[in-house]
């Protein structure tokens, strides 16, 4: 592994951690075990934290793989890389939104929006990982860009 995969299959442990962390969280919730709860989800907050920072910057510090796949398949790995980042970025608004709710004790409001936050988070976490195989296992060989050419190529 050399230094261009490392930060990318760390980050995406750390996406798929934070969604196994809401998921065992959300068990516990279902059980009424709600301190349990909320120090999970705080874990998995830190844990979608953790892949965040780590994963801008080695954005601003190195780019983004472009697409090292067939021409042929390029077209769809666009439009599912730009869904995931659509979602990711509205399940993150939408995690700090829950997380807020709870810390503010409205739990209604916090049980209903964490239900789809949830959910949310498992679909991107499920393409994030999809992402990473297809960059750096199925199609490896793609060029470090900076992000806005990899989404946006000439």
């Amino acid at each position: 592994m050399d230094r261009y995969t490392i930060f990318p299959t760390i980050s995406t442990f750390f996406i798929v951690l934070s969604a196994i962390l809401v998921a065992f969280g959300w068990n516990l919730a279902i059980k009424r075990r709600l301190e349990a709860h909320k120090k999970m989800m705080i874990a998995a907050a830190i844990a979608a934290i953790i892949f965040f920072i780590i994963y801008s910057s080695r954005t601003l510090l190195a780019g983004n793989t472009d697409w090292g796949g067939p021409p042929s398949l390029a077209p769809y790995y666009y439009v599912f890389l730009i869904f995931h980042i659509v979602l990711a970025t509205v399940g993150a608004i939408f995690g700090i939104t829950t997380l807020v709710l709870g810390f503010k004790e409205k739990y209604a409001k916090h049980r209903k929006l964490g239900r789809v936050t949830s959910v949310i988070w498992f679909v991107t976490a499920i393409t994030g990982v999809a992402v990473y195989v297809l960059l750096y296992l199925m199609y490896p060989g793609g060029h470090t860009k900076p992000v806005f050419d990899i989404l946006f190529p000439q």
